[in-house]
Formats: C-alpha cells, structure tokens, sequence
C-alpha cells in the first residue's frame, strides 16, 4: 500500500512538472547564434548595431545610402549601390532574413570580385522580389535566369501514389513586409538555395548543365559571369527599399564538411549487446537461399513487471523475448504479426512503428501497437493485445482489439513512437500525414489528428469509443477539435520517452530539408511544423509570420544531420557519467551523441559525441534497470548494441 502511495504521489509531481517545464519561443532573436551555430561553425556577418565587415563595391566603406535600423542593414535612397562583405568566401554556407517592400526587388549574389563594372557581371544573383506586386518574372529564390525551384523525386513519387500533385513549382515567400529566411549553400559538389526552410533546387557551379544555362541566359555575353571559385557575397541596390539582419556564414572544408556541434566526446563505446543471439521464426536467408528482409529493432523494452525479461519490435511485425535479459542467447517469438502488418520493404515508412506495455501489465496482460495494416492501404492501427493464459511468453494474436484507425494521406511520416506516461495515459506521437511541405497544412489544424501528441486512457471508454479521452486534456470540449491531443505541430516523430526521474517526455522530430529537432513536450503546446522547422521560419501559410510556438531544446541542421532519432535520459547504474544525458543520433549520417540540458534555465549545457562505427541509428531502447541499447538494421540480426566504457 505504501509503495502504490509513493508510485501516485510520484507519478502526480512528474504530471505536474511536464505541465509546467520552461520553455521558449521558437522564434530566435535576431542578429544572434543559437547554442547549436555556435557549436558548429556558424559566424555572425552582421552584428546588428554596425556595418563592420562591410563596405560598398570597390569602395573602403559604406555609404550613407544604407543604415542600420532597428536591428538590420536597411536601404536609405536611390544610389546607395550594393554592398559586398570585406572577407571573400570559396566554399561556404549563408543564411540571412530578408524584407523587401511592395513591389520591391534586391538580390544575393556570390562569388564577386571586382574584376567587372558592374557585381553581377561575376557573382550570380539570387533573386529577391515581392513575388505579389514585383515587375521582374525571375521569382524570389530563383538563380536568375539560371535555375527556378524543382519538386522533389521523392515527393514526387508519395505523391504519385495516391494521385495527388502540388504545384510543379513552389512559392515559400511570404509578403512583402514580412521577413523571409533564405539559405545558401555553395560547394563544388553540389549547392543548394532554400526559401523559408523550403528545398528550392541543387546545381553544381561550372558543370556541363550550368555552363549549357549560362549560354542560354543574358549572361552569355559576359566574358567572367560565374567563374571566379571565391569571391565576396553581395547585397543589392535596386532602387527599393529593402532590409537584411541575421546573416550568418559558415566556411566549409575540402570535403564540404562542417565542425560538429558539440563540446567533446566521451570515453565510451557501442558493442554488440547478443552477439552470438538466435532469433527464433527468423534467420539471414530462406529456404532457397535467397536474403530474408534485415532485422528492424524499432524498440528495446521491457514490462516491467520485474522478471527483467527484454522485448524486441520489429519493424516487419515479429516480437521477441530475451528471457535471460542481458544474458540471452535466445530470442523467443512472443508474437509474430507478420500477415496483418504492411511490410517495410514495400513502404519504408510503414510496418510497426510503435509498442508499449500497459504500466501494470504484471496484472492486465496488455500491450499496445501501432502498426500500418496489410489489408488496407495507409491505414494505420492502434490496437491492444493480451499475453497468452498458458504462457507468459507467448501472445495471443487472436486477442486483437482496435482502438482506433487512422487513415494516412500519405505512406510517408506516419510517427507512430508511444509510451505510457506517469500519469498513467498513453501518449502516441503522430507525423504530420506525409507528402512534402504538409500539404493539408494538417499539423497546426486542430480538427485532425495528424502532426499531434494524442493523450488517452486505456482503461476506460467513452461512448462508442475503445477508449476514454482524460478529462484534462488541453482542448476537451473545443468545438471541432479531436479531444484526444495533448500537443501538436510536430512533422514525423521518430522516438519519445519519458524521463524516468522527471517525468519530462522527451521527443526527436524528423525535419524536412533543414533541421532537425529536440523537443520536450508540453500540455497543449504548439511545436511550430509547417510554420516553423525548428527555430526557422517555413513556408508562407496564412498567420504563419505572427504564431507563437515552442522551441525545441536543441536542433542541428542538415550539414550535420538529416534524420534524427529519438533516445532516451540515461537513469541507469552502469554508466553514472551519463546521468541525465539525453542520448540520441541521426540516422542518415550514423552519428551518436549525449545532450545535457539544464530545464529549470532553459539552456544546453553539452552536447558530447559518442563513438560509433558510422552506421544507421534506427532506435533505442531501455531495459527494465535502466540501461540503454541502440539499434541499425541488420542482414545478419546483430543490430543491438549497449554502451560501454571506452579501452
């Protein structure tokens, strides 16, 4: 009686800090770097105060014809000329903030040198225009009269699927007034212009393609248009009135790379966690020889009904128990669901993508899946199993009941990652319905269920549902609101867990072209997706300009990333230099790292590297004492691995 007490009272404090956790706004203050620039190479190239590190073209300073207003390089009058940096740049990244006036036109060039009459005569121009009122039909974005934004083929393609198409070519500008981000890139493997956290296009500078553009542009006639490899970057004067702040360089090395975002890294290591592991119903190759689909560990988990048996999902539908915790050699099938489940290998984004048991399961027997369903295309299901009456380490697939359905738009970002809270509730984290630039515009829209954090009570039901909606959710009794979300503005939720000290859930959020995301999740909070990647403006949706959402606790752009996965706060024994550290990685670009975040200020105090042998980070996983696993895909089904300490 004494020790459900004290699970209650613990269980009520942590609810109460996950309701209250300090948070921010997702709109970072100009003219400054956040934790993560700072820690990866990004400098500052206007200080918002000054013009030092300026001056006008072939020029020692800048003239009187731009001045520095309210926190930007703003234009003054006609003849003020454009203005190039002091510093020369080969290959590097930009991004800056723009605002440019009704009708107004300006544009970024690079590469310049003083060679010419005139900047343009070397530097390309990226357009910059009120895309509305503007004369000039090379829109803002564009290279001009070189390369004009170009979908996607992996959009392409979800698209395709479902007989639906966006426009051929996107507009992410938002009016004139307004501030837009842009994105430069310029590398001699490949560049990249983004818009408001948008993908534009890639081109390679003075490749076959280009040169071909370039004869066909006005450019043709100009003996030393694109050729200088380093130059200065430029700001141009087109008689509008215009404005500039948050500009912000990084250098690149020979090979494109970028300084890592963090502040060491830590005597540790990843080791095969079974070596030597049997999987029962599964091995590398079939019957006649040919490769079986690889192992797919999306979860790590346990019971918690203190026998310390560790459960493994996979993403094809099959669970298995480690009897012998740690010490297994043997993996039992505790359930194959393989024939309802829609396969990975048809749907990469699809398969099980969530499991949790119940917080009592010792006494209920139940676990929850969420899962795409073979039957029924892009149809997704949340449902509740038992555990066999005979066998404690079987399943009773046949004890199937369906809380609910979900129909994806899209076969891509179906989220999916679940837990059961403190609180007793199940938390499930939902993508934003797929596609490119959330279509629908589904993750700020409270009427869908797509791009949310849904909240819900398995133990109860309301009306005809298989469940109950908790009474304090932040939007019950809203009209047109589905009353199960707990949070929302999220794109593609790729791991949750709860902190098992604080009680703060914890979630990684998949971005799009840009950045990826931190967030430790609050009662009704707004997450930003699809007005926000990260800190950083996206898109142009109506009111997206003025909306106030939270920031992430720490993101990392795609230089040093392109798909996060969520982990878990170290509570365990083994490893006490990693209490409190967040552990999480990436898994395009096979990296680990531990992340120390001081909540009560709101600030990152490290982000260390772990060592890893560089291949996909898919999930992680906790056992019942705490200690965490990290899993990748694999033909030979050793994808488990444990942390270790470092020889």
């Amino acid at each position: 009686m004494q020790k459900s007490l004290r699970r209650h009272i613990a269980w009520t404090a942590a609810l109460l800090v996950l309701s209250t956790v300090t948070v921010a706004s997702a709109d970072a203050p100009p003219n400054r770097l956040t934790d993560a620039e700072q820690r990866s190479g990004w400098k500052l190239l206007f200080d918002g105060k000054t013009t030092k590190g300026w001056r006008n073209y072939k020029q020692d300073k800048v003239g009187n014809g731009w001045a520095v207003k309210d926190g930007a390089i703003t234009w003054q009058k006609k003849g003020a000329g454009d203005i190039i940096t002091a510093e020369q740049y080969e290959s590097f990244e930009l991004q800056l903030e723009y605002r440019i006036s009704k009708g107004g036109n300006s544009g970024l060039m690079f590469h310049v040198t003083e060679q010419a009459a005139q900047p343009w005569h070397t530097g390309p121009k990226i357009q910059i225009q009120d895309n509305v009122d503007g004369h000039d039909p090379q829109k803002a974005g564009w290279l001009y009269q070189l390369y004009k934004p170009v979908k996607p083929a992996w959009a392409i393609r979800f698209e395709k699927q479902v007989g639906y198409t966006s426009p051929s070519v996107v507009d992410a500008t938002r009016p004139a007034g307004q501030w837009n981000h842009m994105y430069l890139r310029i590398d001699p493997k490949q560049s990249e212009v983004c818009v408001n956290g948008v993908n534009y296009y890639y081109f390679v500078k003075g490749s076959d393609e280009w040169n071909k553009r370039v004869a066909a542009s006005k450019f043709a006639k100009i003996p030393l248009f694109g050729k200088p490899t380093k130059g200065h970057v430029c700001l141009q004067d087109h008689n509008n009135l215009v404005s500039f702040r948050s500009i912000k360089v990084r250098k690149l090395d020979a090979d494109g790379k970028v300084p890592e975002p963090i502040d060491g890294t830590l005597a540790l290591k990843a080791e095969l966690a079974f070596p030597n592991i049997q999987w029962e119903g599964w091995s590398p190759v079939d019957e006649a020889g040919k490769l079986n689909p690889p192992l797919r560990p999306i979860q790590i988990t346990h019971a918690g009904d203190g026998s310390n048996r560790i459960f493994t999902i996979d993403q094809c539908g099959m669970i298995h128990v480690l009897e012998n915790g740690s010490k297994s050699k043997k993996a039992k099938l505790f359930a194959d669901l393989r024939a309802r489940v829609h396969q990975f290998k048809v749907d990469d984004e699809e398969g099980v993508l969530g499991f949790a048991f119940h917080p009592n399961y010792k006494k209920t027997g139940r676990f929850f899946m969420y899962y795409s369903r073979e039957s029924k295309a892009r149809m997704i299901y949340l449902s509740s199993f038992r555990v066999s009456k005979s066998d404690p380490n079987k399943a009773d697939p046949d004890s199937e009941e369906i809380l609910m359905t979900i129909q994806q738009p899209f076969a891509n970002h179906n989220g999916g990652p679940m837990a059961f809270g403190p609180d007793g509730y199940l938390y499930i984290g939902m993508g934003d319905g797929g596609g490119r630039n959330d279509p629908m515009g589904l993750a700020q829209s409270l009427k869908s269920k797509m791009g949310t954090m849904m909240r819900i009570d398995v133990d109860h039901r309301d009306g005809d549902r298989n469940y109950a909606i908790p009474k304090d959710n932040p939007f019950v009794g809203k009209k047109g609101v589905a009353p199960e979300i707990f949070a929302y503005g999220f794109r593609n939720p790729w791991r949750m867990s709860f902190d098992r000290k604080t009680g703060h859930l914890w979630l990684a959020d998949v971005g799009q072209d840009l950045w990826e995301e931190i967030d430790i999740v609050k009662k009704g909070g707004n997450y930003g997706w699809s007005i926000r990647e990260g800190t950083y403006a996206f898109g142009n949706a109506p009111g997206s300009a003025t909306a106030s959402v939270v920031a992430p606790v720490w993101e990392y752009d795609h230089r040093i990333g392109k798909s996060i996965t969520g982990g878990y706060v170290y509570r365990g024994k083994k490893l006490p230099e990693l209490d409190g550290h967040y552990l999480y990685g990436d898994y395009v670009a096979g990296k680990l790292w531990a992340l120390q975040y001081d909540e009560a200020a709101g600030k990152v105090v490290r982000n260390m590297a772990i060592p890893w042998n560089g291949l996909p980070v898919l999930a992680f996983g906790e056992d019942e004492q705490g200690e965490v696993y990290v899993t990748t895909p694999s033909q030979g089904g050793k994808g488990i691995y444990r942390f270790v300490r470092g020889e």
